[in-house]
């Protein structure tokens, strides 16, 4: 970022991005004044993740227009920005024929730029490989999660080396959705480690969870209700209670046969996940077991 402008990367906060896009807004107007092409087609193409995360579909890809308009071919690092919050956005509306193409221009431009010096580019080709398996299915996206742990295992930039405890963790559950419960398990590991070194008490906490929660597909039920019960505490401590940490109790305690003790944790869960637009669209049966275990 150039020094005389705010760093609005830093300002994200993806569980509220109702909020950061308020904030990213209020920069618009510094932005616009200083003439920086480069600078403001960023900032859009962030406004535009911002609106995405809120199911503002239409809305992202108007902001998106804006910035596209803005972009010259010297401005690298603006363009797979763009592209990257293009096919965000189409992945997201269920359009992942749209989305490919679109990852697969960012992932070659941004090894492009990063193989000229561009600050950031690395990150961003690390995001792009990331994105190209969660749009596609199976075998080819475990290929594509390798391809960006590669990537950024071998980058000596800071901000794609970060990448790995999240691009673990999606590995993870590609081998657990494939049932191959004990390599998910090794590698949720990894994600762990990875985000203790981070240092991040919340991505901690979800890296732990996805180790309780592939225990309990191994049928280690005390273990991973252990677990689960360090995590609510550790929460509730923080201020964070989190409705999957109460989900997860009361499916260890359905799979160790103490449906009456689970009873109370689905309800909370109910009550907190039900009211997640996401999980409405794309987990419905989920939201119903979690209803029917509350016994509402």
């Amino acid at each position: 970022m150039p020094d005389s402008l705010p760093d609005f990367d830093a300002r994200w906060d993806f569980d509220h991005p109702d909020s950061t896009e308020a904030v990213f807004r209020a920069l618009l107007p510094q932005a616009r004044a200083s003439g920086n092409k480069d600078y403001l087609a960023q900032l859009l193409s962030q406004i535009a993740r911002t609106q995405g995360l809120q199911m503002k579909f239409d809305d992202a890809n108007k902001t998106l227009e804006e910035a596209q308009a803005l972009l010259t071919p010297d401005l690298r690092v603006a363009r797979v920005r763009v592209l990257l919050e293009r096919g965000r956005v189409w992945n997201s509306s269920k359009h992942q024929d749209l989305a490919i193409p679109l990852f697969t221009a960012a992932w070659d431009l941004a090894r492009e730029a990063g193989a000229l010096g561009q600050p950031g580019a690395d990150g961003f080709a690390v995001d792009a490989a990331h994105m190209l398996a969660i749009a596609q299915p199976g075998d080819l996206s475990l290929q594509w999660n390798q391809t960006a742990i590669d990537y950024a295992e071998h980058s000596q930039d800071p901000k794609a080396r970060k990448w790995l405890g999240s691009l673990y963790n999606n590995q993870g559950w590609d081998y657990h959705g494939k049932g191959d419960y004990s390599k998910a398990l090794e590698i949720f590991q990894k994600a762990l480690e990875a985000q203790r070194a981070v240092g991040d008490p919340t991505k901690i906490r979800i890296a732990e969870w996805c180790v309780a929660r592939t225990l309990r597909s191994l049928q280690r039920n005390d273990e991973a209700l252990e677990i689960q019960k360090r995590l609510l505490a550790e929460a509730q401590a923080a201020g964070q209670p989190d409705g999957y940490i109460f989900e997860e109790m009361g499916e260890c305690l359905i799979a160790l046969h103490r449906p009456a003790e689970a009873r109370p944790y689905f309800a909370v869960a109910y009550e907190m996940l039900s009211k997640d637009a996401w999980l409405q669209r794309d987990e419905p049966e989920r939201l119903e077991r979690i209803r029917k275990f509350a016994g509402q």
